[in-house]
Protein backbone atom coordinates (compact mmCIF):
# COMPACT_ATOMS: atom_id res chain seq x y z
CA UNK A 1 0.00 0.00 0.00
CA UNK A 2 1.43 3.37 -1.00
CA UNK A 3 1.99 5.59 2.07
CA UNK A 4 0.05 8.83 2.21
CA UNK A 5 2.02 11.96 1.28
CA UNK A 6 2.43 14.19 4.37
CA UNK A 7 1.01 17.64 4.32
CA UNK A 8 3.34 20.27 2.89
CA UNK A 9 3.28 22.07 6.23
CA UNK A 10 4.49 18.89 7.98
CA UNK A 11 7.35 18.52 5.49
CA UNK A 12 8.43 22.14 5.95
CA UNK A 13 8.29 21.83 9.74
CA UNK A 14 10.41 18.65 9.63
CA UNK A 15 12.99 20.44 7.51
CA UNK A 16 13.12 23.48 9.80
CA UNK A 17 11.46 25.71 7.25
CA UNK A 18 8.49 28.12 7.22
CA UNK A 19 6.76 30.27 4.60
CA UNK A 20 5.56 33.83 4.89
CA UNK A 21 3.83 36.68 3.10
CA UNK A 22 4.96 40.20 3.95
CA UNK A 23 2.77 43.20 3.13
CA UNK A 24 5.49 45.80 3.09
CA UNK A 25 3.06 48.68 2.67
CA UNK A 26 1.35 47.86 6.00
CA UNK A 27 4.44 46.05 7.40
CA UNK A 28 2.37 43.02 8.44
CA UNK A 29 3.78 39.48 8.09
CA UNK A 30 1.61 36.38 7.85
CA UNK A 31 3.51 33.17 8.65
CA UNK A 32 2.71 29.60 7.88
CA UNK A 33 1.95 27.39 10.86
CA UNK A 34 5.47 25.91 10.68
CA UNK A 35 6.95 29.11 12.15
CA UNK A 36 6.57 27.82 15.71
CA UNK A 37 8.99 24.98 14.96
CA UNK A 38 11.53 27.41 13.50
CA UNK A 39 11.27 30.05 16.25
CA UNK A 40 10.18 28.16 19.39
CA UNK A 41 9.66 30.45 22.36
CA UNK A 42 9.30 33.64 20.33
CA UNK A 43 5.83 35.21 20.90
CA UNK A 44 3.74 35.58 17.73
CA UNK A 45 3.45 39.34 18.21
CA UNK A 46 7.25 39.64 17.84
CA UNK A 47 6.94 38.07 14.38
CA UNK A 48 3.76 39.88 13.25
CA UNK A 49 5.40 42.94 11.65
CA UNK A 50 8.59 43.65 9.80
CA UNK A 51 9.61 46.23 12.41
CA UNK A 52 9.16 43.84 15.36
CA UNK A 53 10.86 40.98 13.58
CA UNK A 54 13.79 43.25 12.68
CA UNK A 55 14.47 43.83 16.40
CA UNK A 56 15.35 40.12 16.71
CA UNK A 57 17.79 40.12 13.77
CA UNK A 58 21.59 40.11 14.03
CA UNK A 59 24.07 41.49 13.17
CA UNK A 60 22.03 44.40 11.70
CA UNK A 61 18.29 44.96 11.94
CA UNK A 62 18.15 46.34 8.41
CA UNK A 63 19.42 43.18 6.69
CA UNK A 64 16.06 42.12 5.24
CA UNK A 65 15.09 45.52 3.82
CA UNK A 66 18.63 46.04 2.52
CA UNK A 67 18.42 42.74 0.63
CA UNK A 68 15.37 44.01 -1.23
CA UNK A 69 17.02 47.32 -2.06
CA UNK A 70 20.07 45.57 -3.52
CA UNK A 71 18.06 43.78 -6.24
CA UNK A 72 16.55 45.43 -9.28
CA UNK A 73 12.74 45.71 -9.38
CA UNK A 74 10.84 43.51 -11.80
CA UNK A 75 7.37 44.61 -12.88
CA UNK A 76 5.12 41.64 -13.51
CA UNK A 77 3.78 38.51 -11.98
CA UNK A 78 7.12 36.89 -11.18
CA UNK A 79 8.62 39.64 -9.00
CA UNK A 80 12.33 40.05 -8.16
CA UNK A 81 14.25 37.25 -6.40
CA UNK A 82 16.34 37.96 -3.29
CA UNK A 83 18.32 36.03 -0.68
CA UNK A 84 19.64 37.03 2.74
CA UNK A 85 21.21 35.36 5.79
CA UNK A 86 20.88 36.57 9.40
CA UNK A 87 20.70 35.46 12.98
CA UNK A 88 17.60 35.60 15.23
CA UNK A 89 17.31 35.52 19.04
CA UNK A 90 15.10 36.99 21.72
CA UNK A 91 17.87 38.18 24.06
CA UNK A 92 21.60 38.16 24.46
CA UNK A 93 21.33 35.16 26.76
CA UNK A 94 19.64 33.03 24.09
CA UNK A 95 21.50 31.09 21.40
CA UNK A 96 21.43 32.55 17.90
CA UNK A 97 19.31 30.74 15.33
CA UNK A 98 20.90 31.28 11.91
CA UNK A 99 18.38 31.74 9.10
CA UNK A 100 18.59 31.65 5.32
CA UNK A 101 15.68 33.56 3.72
CA UNK A 102 14.83 33.32 0.03
CA UNK A 103 11.89 34.90 -1.71
CA UNK A 104 10.55 37.33 -4.26
CA UNK A 105 9.40 40.88 -3.83
CA UNK A 106 6.99 42.84 -5.94
CA UNK A 107 7.15 46.52 -6.82
CA UNK A 108 4.48 49.16 -6.78
CA UNK A 109 3.97 51.78 -9.49
CA UNK A 110 6.94 53.75 -8.15
CA UNK A 111 9.24 50.73 -8.39
CA UNK A 112 9.61 50.33 -4.62
CA UNK A 113 8.77 47.06 -2.77
CA UNK A 114 5.13 46.70 -1.67
CA UNK A 115 4.97 43.02 -0.80
CA UNK A 116 7.18 39.94 -0.57
CA UNK A 117 6.67 36.17 -0.31
CA UNK A 118 9.24 33.60 0.60
CA UNK A 119 10.52 30.94 2.93
CA UNK A 120 13.02 30.73 5.73
CA UNK A 121 15.07 27.79 6.89
CA UNK A 122 17.37 27.09 9.78
CA UNK A 123 20.99 27.15 8.56
CA UNK A 124 23.06 26.69 11.72
CA UNK A 125 25.34 24.00 10.20
CA UNK A 126 26.44 26.09 7.26
CA UNK A 127 27.00 29.13 9.43
CA UNK A 128 29.08 27.06 11.84
CA UNK A 129 31.11 25.77 8.89
CA UNK A 130 31.65 29.26 7.56
CA UNK A 131 32.72 30.43 11.01
CA UNK A 132 35.17 27.56 11.25
CA UNK A 133 36.65 28.43 7.85
CA UNK A 134 36.95 32.06 8.86
CA UNK A 135 38.60 30.98 12.09
CA UNK A 136 41.08 28.80 10.22
CA UNK A 137 41.88 31.74 7.93
CA UNK A 138 42.71 33.87 10.97
CA UNK A 139 44.53 31.39 13.20
CA UNK A 140 47.73 29.40 13.06
CA UNK A 141 46.69 25.74 12.73
CA UNK A 142 49.30 24.42 15.19
CA UNK A 143 48.96 26.85 18.09
CA UNK A 144 45.49 28.27 17.58
CA UNK A 145 46.91 31.78 17.93
CA UNK A 146 46.66 34.51 15.30
CA UNK A 147 48.52 33.83 12.09
CA UNK A 148 51.06 36.31 10.75
CA UNK A 149 48.74 38.36 8.53
CA UNK A 150 46.17 38.90 11.28
CA UNK A 151 48.92 39.58 13.83
CA UNK A 152 50.24 42.35 11.58
CA UNK A 153 46.70 43.69 11.16
CA UNK A 154 46.30 43.75 14.96
CA UNK A 155 49.65 45.53 15.24
CA UNK A 156 48.50 48.20 12.77
CA UNK A 157 45.34 48.75 14.87
CA UNK A 158 47.40 48.99 18.05
CA UNK A 159 49.76 51.58 16.53
CA UNK A 160 46.81 53.63 15.31
CA UNK A 161 45.16 53.39 18.74
CA UNK A 162 48.29 54.46 20.62
CA UNK A 163 48.73 57.40 18.27
CA UNK A 164 45.11 58.50 18.59
CA UNK A 165 44.89 58.18 22.38
CA UNK A 166 48.53 59.12 23.11
CA UNK A 167 49.18 55.85 24.90
CA UNK A 168 52.08 53.41 24.64
CA UNK A 169 52.37 49.78 23.66
CA UNK A 170 55.13 47.28 22.94
CA UNK A 171 55.68 44.86 20.10
CA UNK A 172 57.83 41.84 20.93
CA UNK A 173 59.26 39.04 18.83
CA UNK A 174 59.92 35.91 20.88
CA UNK A 175 62.27 33.49 19.11
CA UNK A 176 62.70 29.92 20.33
CA UNK A 177 66.44 29.26 20.53
CA UNK A 178 68.01 26.38 18.59
CA UNK A 179 64.72 24.92 17.36
CA UNK A 180 66.57 23.48 14.35
CA UNK A 181 68.58 21.31 16.77
CA UNK A 182 65.35 19.91 18.20
CA UNK A 183 64.20 19.15 14.64
CA UNK A 184 67.45 17.36 13.86
CA UNK A 185 67.62 15.46 17.16
CA UNK A 186 63.99 14.39 17.62
CA UNK A 187 62.01 15.18 14.46
CA UNK A 188 59.47 17.76 13.38
CA UNK A 189 56.66 16.39 15.53
CA UNK A 190 58.67 17.00 18.69
CA UNK A 191 59.62 20.47 17.47
CA UNK A 192 55.91 21.16 16.90
CA UNK A 193 55.20 20.03 20.46
CA UNK A 194 57.82 22.50 21.70
CA UNK A 195 56.27 25.35 19.66
CA UNK A 196 52.79 24.54 20.99
CA UNK A 197 53.99 24.37 24.60
CA UNK A 198 55.85 27.67 24.32
CA UNK A 199 52.70 29.30 22.90
CA UNK A 200 50.70 28.05 25.90
CA UNK A 201 53.30 29.38 28.35
CA UNK A 202 53.28 32.81 26.73
CA UNK A 203 49.48 32.85 26.58
CA UNK A 204 49.27 32.01 30.31
CA UNK A 205 51.33 35.09 31.13
CA UNK A 206 49.50 37.63 28.97
CA UNK A 207 47.17 40.25 30.38
CA UNK A 208 43.66 40.74 29.13
CA UNK A 209 43.69 42.74 25.90
CA UNK A 210 47.21 41.72 24.91
CA UNK A 211 47.62 39.95 21.56
CA UNK A 212 49.65 36.85 20.69
CA UNK A 213 50.29 35.46 17.22
CA UNK A 214 52.68 33.12 15.48
CA UNK A 215 54.98 35.26 13.37
CA UNK A 216 57.00 32.50 11.71
CA UNK A 217 58.22 28.97 12.33
CA UNK A 218 60.07 29.61 15.59
CA UNK A 219 58.90 33.14 16.38
CA UNK A 220 55.87 34.59 18.15
CA UNK A 221 54.70 38.20 18.01
CA UNK A 222 53.24 39.90 21.08
CA UNK A 223 51.36 43.18 21.27
CA UNK A 224 51.30 44.48 24.83
CA UNK A 225 48.75 47.25 25.29
CA UNK A 226 49.33 50.17 27.69
CA UNK A 227 52.91 49.06 28.18
CA UNK A 228 55.70 51.47 29.14
CA UNK A 229 59.39 50.79 28.61
CA UNK A 230 59.74 49.68 32.24
CA UNK A 231 56.70 47.43 31.88
CA UNK A 232 58.25 45.96 28.74
CA UNK A 233 61.40 44.91 30.59
CA UNK A 234 59.42 43.26 33.38
CA UNK A 235 57.11 41.48 30.93
CA UNK A 236 60.02 40.18 28.85
CA UNK A 237 61.66 38.62 31.89
CA UNK A 238 58.33 37.07 32.88
CA UNK A 239 58.01 35.43 29.46
CA UNK A 240 61.65 34.27 29.36
CA UNK A 241 61.42 32.74 32.82
CA UNK A 242 58.16 31.03 32.00
CA UNK A 243 59.75 29.38 28.97
CA UNK A 244 63.09 28.34 30.46
CA UNK A 245 62.16 27.34 34.01
CA UNK A 246 60.50 24.02 33.10
CA UNK A 247 61.35 21.43 30.49
CA UNK A 248 58.84 20.68 27.76
CA UNK A 249 57.42 17.15 28.02
CA UNK A 250 57.31 15.41 24.62
CA UNK A 251 56.80 11.84 23.44
CA UNK A 252 60.58 11.58 23.01
CA UNK A 253 61.24 12.78 26.54
CA UNK A 254 61.72 16.17 28.18
CA UNK A 255 63.26 18.94 26.08
CA UNK A 256 64.94 21.98 27.61
CA UNK A 257 63.96 25.18 25.84
CA UNK A 258 65.01 28.82 26.00
CA UNK A 259 63.86 31.83 24.01
CA UNK A 260 65.23 35.27 23.16
CA UNK A 261 63.17 38.44 22.82
CA UNK A 262 63.52 41.61 20.80
CA UNK A 263 61.09 44.45 21.44
CA UNK A 264 60.25 47.97 20.39
CA UNK A 265 58.09 50.61 22.05
CA UNK A 266 55.26 51.97 19.86
CA UNK A 267 54.57 54.57 18.71
CA UNK A 268 57.65 56.13 20.31
CA UNK A 269 60.16 54.18 18.22
CA UNK A 270 57.89 52.67 15.56
CA UNK A 271 55.03 54.46 13.81
CA UNK A 272 54.27 51.75 11.25
CA UNK A 273 54.06 47.97 11.18
CA UNK A 274 57.18 47.79 8.98
CA UNK A 275 59.20 49.82 11.47
CA UNK A 276 57.90 47.80 14.41
CA UNK A 277 58.64 44.43 12.80
CA UNK A 278 62.06 45.44 11.45
CA UNK A 279 63.21 46.92 14.74
CA UNK A 280 61.91 44.02 16.81
CA UNK A 281 63.71 41.66 14.42
CA UNK A 282 66.88 43.70 14.69
CA UNK A 283 66.88 43.61 18.49
CA UNK A 284 66.00 39.90 18.55
CA UNK A 285 69.06 39.19 16.40
CA UNK A 286 71.15 41.38 18.69
CA UNK A 287 69.89 39.51 21.75
CA UNK A 288 70.74 36.13 20.22
CA UNK A 289 74.21 37.30 19.21
CA UNK A 290 74.91 38.61 22.70
CA UNK A 291 73.53 35.62 24.60
CA UNK A 292 70.72 33.21 23.78
CA UNK A 293 67.85 33.40 26.23
CA UNK A 294 68.18 37.16 26.67
CA UNK A 295 66.13 40.29 25.96
CA UNK A 296 66.95 43.43 24.00
CA UNK A 297 64.88 46.57 23.42
CA UNK A 298 65.33 48.85 20.43
CA UNK A 299 66.98 52.19 21.08
CA UNK A 300 68.04 54.97 18.70
CA UNK A 301 71.67 54.62 17.63
CA UNK A 302 73.26 57.43 15.65
CA UNK A 303 76.26 55.34 14.62
CA UNK A 304 74.05 52.51 13.36
CA UNK A 305 71.85 54.90 11.41
CA UNK A 306 74.92 56.55 9.90
CA UNK A 307 76.28 53.14 8.87
CA UNK A 308 73.00 52.31 7.21
CA UNK A 309 73.14 55.50 5.21
CA UNK A 310 76.65 54.53 4.16
CA UNK A 311 75.42 51.05 3.23
CA UNK A 312 72.70 52.52 1.04
CA UNK A 313 75.18 54.84 -0.65
CA UNK A 314 77.83 52.14 -1.14
CA UNK A 315 75.23 49.69 -2.44
CA UNK A 316 74.23 52.18 -5.09
CA UNK A 317 77.87 52.88 -5.89
CA UNK A 318 78.72 49.17 -6.26
CA UNK A 319 75.74 48.44 -8.51
CA UNK A 320 76.45 51.52 -10.61
CA UNK A 321 80.14 50.60 -10.86
CA UNK A 322 79.21 47.08 -12.01
CA UNK A 323 76.85 48.46 -14.64
CA UNK A 324 79.40 50.99 -15.84
CA UNK A 325 82.31 48.50 -15.86
CA UNK A 326 84.23 50.41 -13.20
CA UNK A 327 85.20 47.30 -11.22
CA UNK A 328 88.92 46.87 -11.84
CA UNK A 329 91.79 44.63 -10.77
CA UNK A 330 95.06 45.30 -9.00
CA UNK A 331 97.87 42.75 -9.12
CA UNK A 332 100.09 41.81 -6.16
CA UNK A 333 103.14 39.65 -6.96
CA UNK A 334 103.83 36.35 -5.18
CA UNK A 335 107.44 35.26 -5.58
CA UNK A 336 109.54 32.19 -4.80
CA UNK A 337 111.12 32.64 -1.37
CA UNK A 338 114.53 31.36 -2.55
CA UNK A 339 114.95 32.81 -6.06
CA UNK A 340 112.50 35.74 -5.92
CA UNK A 341 111.15 34.68 -9.31
CA UNK A 342 107.50 35.62 -9.79
CA UNK A 343 105.23 32.60 -9.31
CA UNK A 344 101.84 34.27 -9.79
CA UNK A 345 99.94 37.45 -9.07
CA UNK A 346 97.03 37.75 -6.69
CA UNK A 347 94.16 39.76 -8.23
CA UNK A 348 92.54 42.21 -5.83
CA UNK A 349 89.32 44.05 -6.55
CA UNK A 350 89.24 47.83 -6.94
CA UNK A 351 86.38 50.19 -7.68
CA UNK A 352 86.98 53.29 -9.78
CA UNK A 353 84.65 55.95 -8.38
CA UNK A 354 84.79 57.99 -11.54
CA UNK A 355 86.37 61.04 -9.91
CA UNK A 356 89.93 59.78 -9.76
CA UNK A 357 89.38 58.08 -6.37
CA UNK A 358 89.65 54.30 -6.02
CA UNK A 359 88.10 52.10 -3.34
CA UNK A 360 90.22 49.16 -2.22
CA UNK A 361 89.09 45.60 -1.45
CA UNK A 362 88.74 46.23 2.34
CA UNK A 363 86.33 49.07 1.51
CA UNK A 364 84.28 47.04 -0.96
CA UNK A 365 84.20 43.36 0.03
CA UNK A 366 82.84 43.57 3.61
CA UNK A 367 80.00 45.88 2.54
CA UNK A 368 79.25 43.80 -0.56
CA UNK A 369 79.12 40.64 1.57
CA UNK A 370 76.89 42.25 4.18
CA UNK A 371 74.49 43.61 1.57
CA UNK A 372 74.33 40.51 -0.61
CA UNK A 373 76.20 42.01 -3.58
CA UNK A 374 79.40 39.98 -3.32
CA UNK A 375 78.27 37.36 -5.83
CA UNK A 376 77.86 40.04 -8.48
CA UNK A 377 81.31 41.39 -7.68
CA UNK A 378 82.84 37.90 -7.77
CA UNK A 379 81.21 37.23 -11.15
CA UNK A 380 82.78 40.38 -12.56
CA UNK A 381 86.21 39.62 -11.05
CA UNK A 382 86.12 36.13 -12.57
CA UNK A 383 85.40 37.59 -16.00
CA UNK A 384 88.26 40.06 -15.66
CA UNK A 385 90.74 37.43 -14.45
CA UNK A 386 89.87 35.02 -17.27
CA UNK A 387 90.23 37.86 -19.78
CA UNK A 388 93.74 38.57 -18.50
CA UNK A 389 94.71 34.88 -18.56
CA UNK A 390 93.36 34.49 -22.09
CA UNK A 391 95.27 37.56 -23.32
CA UNK A 392 98.60 36.65 -21.69
CA UNK A 393 99.35 32.92 -22.00
CA UNK A 394 102.47 33.05 -19.81
CA UNK A 395 100.94 34.41 -16.60
CA UNK A 396 99.33 32.74 -13.60
CA UNK A 397 96.72 34.55 -11.49
CA UNK A 398 94.83 33.92 -8.27
CA UNK A 399 91.49 35.35 -7.22
CA UNK A 400 89.63 35.39 -3.93
CA UNK A 401 85.99 34.39 -3.75
CA UNK A 402 83.57 34.95 -0.91
CA UNK A 403 81.88 32.21 1.13
CA UNK A 404 78.55 32.80 -0.62
CA UNK A 405 80.09 32.34 -4.04
CA UNK A 406 81.39 28.84 -3.27
CA UNK A 407 77.78 27.62 -3.27
CA UNK A 408 76.51 29.85 -6.08
CA UNK A 409 75.30 27.77 -9.07
CA UNK A 410 75.43 30.83 -11.34
CA UNK A 411 79.14 31.28 -10.56
CA UNK A 412 79.71 27.65 -11.45
CA UNK A 413 77.84 28.06 -14.70
CA UNK A 414 79.97 31.11 -15.46
CA UNK A 415 83.32 29.47 -14.73
CA UNK A 416 82.42 26.32 -16.68
CA UNK A 417 81.46 28.28 -19.78
CA UNK A 418 84.56 30.47 -19.52
CA UNK A 419 86.89 27.48 -19.07
CA UNK A 420 85.36 25.74 -22.08
CA UNK A 421 85.57 28.91 -24.17
CA UNK A 422 89.23 29.52 -23.30
CA UNK A 423 91.29 26.28 -23.23
CA UNK A 424 94.48 26.44 -21.22
CA UNK A 425 93.22 29.14 -18.85
CA UNK A 426 92.08 26.83 -16.03
CA UNK A 427 95.59 25.42 -15.44
CA UNK A 428 96.88 28.96 -14.74
CA UNK A 429 94.07 29.91 -12.35
CA UNK A 430 94.33 29.67 -8.56
CA UNK A 431 91.12 30.10 -6.56
CA UNK A 432 91.55 31.27 -2.98
CA UNK A 433 88.92 30.49 -0.32
CA UNK A 434 89.11 31.66 3.28
CA UNK A 435 89.92 29.25 6.05
CA UNK A 436 86.68 30.00 7.91
CA UNK A 437 84.65 28.72 4.93
CA UNK A 438 86.69 25.53 4.82
CA UNK A 439 86.01 24.90 8.51
CA UNK A 440 82.27 25.62 8.53
CA UNK A 441 81.26 23.82 5.31
CA UNK A 442 84.00 21.27 4.78
CA UNK A 443 81.83 18.72 2.95
CA UNK A 444 80.33 21.32 0.61
CA UNK A 445 83.72 22.95 0.05
CA UNK A 446 85.27 19.57 -0.78
CA UNK A 447 82.80 19.26 -3.68
CA UNK A 448 83.68 22.80 -4.75
CA UNK A 449 87.39 22.01 -4.65
CA UNK A 450 86.97 18.76 -6.58
CA UNK A 451 85.09 20.44 -9.42
CA UNK A 452 87.71 23.17 -9.75
CA UNK A 453 90.59 20.69 -9.70
CA UNK A 454 88.84 18.70 -12.43
CA UNK A 455 89.20 21.81 -14.60
CA UNK A 456 92.92 21.82 -13.79
CA UNK A 457 92.85 24.82 -11.45
CA UNK A 458 94.63 24.97 -8.11
CA UNK A 459 93.08 25.75 -4.72
CA UNK A 460 94.58 27.92 -2.01
CA UNK A 461 93.39 28.37 1.56
CA UNK A 462 93.69 32.06 2.42
CA UNK A 463 94.50 33.50 5.87
CA UNK A 464 95.50 30.08 7.18
CA UNK A 465 96.04 30.03 10.94
CA UNK A 466 93.25 32.44 11.83
CA UNK A 467 90.65 29.68 12.10
CA UNK A 468 92.72 26.76 13.40
CA UNK A 469 91.91 24.39 10.57
CA UNK A 470 93.50 21.00 11.15
CA UNK A 471 95.95 19.65 8.59
CA UNK A 472 93.75 16.59 8.45
CA UNK A 473 91.07 18.81 6.91
CA UNK A 474 93.59 20.21 4.43
CA UNK A 475 94.32 16.68 3.25
CA UNK A 476 90.60 15.94 3.10
CA UNK A 477 90.01 19.02 0.96
CA UNK A 478 92.96 18.34 -1.32
CA UNK A 479 94.20 21.95 -1.37
CA UNK A 480 97.37 22.84 -3.24
CA UNK A 481 98.51 26.00 -1.45
CA UNK A 482 98.28 27.35 2.09
CA UNK A 483 98.61 31.11 2.53
CA UNK A 484 99.75 31.78 6.09
CA UNK A 485 97.84 34.62 7.75
CA UNK A 486 99.92 37.80 7.65
CA UNK A 487 98.97 38.63 11.24
CA UNK A 488 101.41 35.89 12.32
CA UNK A 489 104.02 36.54 9.62
CA UNK A 490 104.50 40.27 10.19
CA UNK A 491 105.85 39.78 13.73
CA UNK A 492 108.11 36.74 13.32
CA UNK A 493 111.25 38.79 13.78
CA UNK A 494 110.03 40.04 17.16
CA UNK A 495 107.72 37.31 18.53
CA UNK A 496 108.99 33.86 19.51
CA UNK A 497 105.39 32.58 19.62
CA UNK A 498 104.70 33.71 16.06
CA UNK A 499 108.00 32.24 14.88
CA UNK A 500 107.13 28.87 16.40
CA UNK A 501 103.62 28.95 14.96
CA UNK A 502 104.68 29.88 11.41
CA UNK A 503 107.61 27.46 11.40
CA UNK A 504 105.32 24.62 12.53
CA UNK A 505 102.78 25.40 9.80
CA UNK A 506 105.46 25.41 7.12
CA UNK A 507 106.94 22.13 8.34
CA UNK A 508 103.57 20.33 8.45
CA UNK A 509 102.56 21.66 5.03
CA UNK A 510 105.85 20.49 3.51
CA UNK A 511 105.31 16.98 4.93
CA UNK A 512 101.85 16.94 3.24
CA UNK A 513 103.31 18.23 -0.05
CA UNK A 514 101.29 21.46 0.21
CA UNK A 515 102.94 24.67 -0.99
CA UNK A 516 103.08 27.61 1.44
CA UNK A 517 102.79 31.36 0.89
CA UNK A 518 103.72 33.80 3.66
CA UNK A 519 101.67 36.99 3.51
CA UNK A 520 102.61 40.47 4.78
CA UNK A 521 106.37 39.98 4.53
CA UNK A 522 107.83 43.33 5.58
CA UNK A 523 111.63 43.03 5.46
CA UNK A 524 114.60 40.96 4.38
CA UNK A 525 115.15 39.49 7.85
CA UNK A 526 111.66 37.94 7.84
CA UNK A 527 112.11 36.79 4.23
CA UNK A 528 115.37 35.03 5.14
CA UNK A 529 113.73 33.24 8.08
CA UNK A 530 110.87 32.05 5.90
CA UNK A 531 113.26 30.82 3.19
CA UNK A 532 115.39 28.93 5.71
CA UNK A 533 112.25 27.29 7.22
CA UNK A 534 111.25 26.01 3.79
CA UNK A 535 108.45 28.44 2.90
CA UNK A 536 107.82 28.23 -0.84
CA UNK A 537 106.51 31.74 -1.65
CA UNK A 538 106.32 35.17 -0.08
CA UNK A 539 104.30 38.31 -0.75
CA UNK A 540 103.92 41.67 0.93
CA UNK A 541 105.48 45.09 1.19
CA UNK A 542 109.02 43.76 0.68
CA UNK A 543 108.10 42.26 -2.70
CA UNK A 544 105.64 44.92 -3.82
CA UNK A 545 102.07 45.85 -3.03
CA UNK A 546 99.11 45.57 -5.38
CA UNK A 547 99.20 47.81 -8.44
CA UNK A 548 96.77 48.43 -11.27
CA UNK A 549 99.69 48.32 -13.72
CA UNK A 550 100.02 45.02 -15.59
CA UNK A 551 103.59 43.70 -15.39
CA UNK A 552 102.93 41.58 -18.53
CA UNK A 553 102.10 44.48 -20.82
CA UNK A 554 99.00 45.47 -22.75
CA UNK A 555 95.48 44.81 -21.49
CA UNK A 556 93.24 42.22 -23.16
CA UNK A 557 91.18 43.28 -26.16
CA UNK A 558 87.92 42.55 -24.31
CA UNK A 559 87.27 42.74 -20.61
CA UNK A 560 84.33 40.40 -21.13
CA UNK A 561 85.51 37.21 -22.85
CA UNK A 562 82.84 35.47 -24.86
CA UNK A 563 81.65 32.15 -23.49
CA UNK A 564 81.03 29.70 -26.30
Amino acid sequence: MTPALPQASDILAALGQAVFAWDIASDSIVWGEQVASVFPGIPPERLATGAEFAKLIEPAQTLRTAALAQTSPVHGADGAPYRVEYGVRMSAADPVVWIEETGRWFAGPDGRPVRAIGSIRINNERHARDEELAKLARLDPLTGELNRSHLIAALAEAIEETTRFRSTAAFMLVGIDHLARVNDAFGFDVADAVILDVAKRIRARLRGGDVLGRFSGNKFGLILKNCTVDDMNVAAERFLAGIRDEVVPTKSGPVSVTASIGAVSVPRYARSTDEAVNRAHETLDAAKQRRVGSFAAWRPDAARDAQRRVNIRVTDEIVTALNERRIKLAYEPVVAAASRDCAFHECLVRMDQGDGQVLLAPDIVPVAERLGLIRLVDHRVLELVVAELAAAPDICLSLNISPDTTMDPDWWAGIESLMLAHPGVAERLIVEITETVAIQDIDDVRGFVTRLKNFGSRIAIDDFGAGYTSFRNLRKLGVDIVKIDGAFVQNITRSADDRAFVQTLIDLARRLDIKTVAEWVQDEEAAAMLRDWGCDYIQGRLIGLASADRPWGTPPDSALPAAG
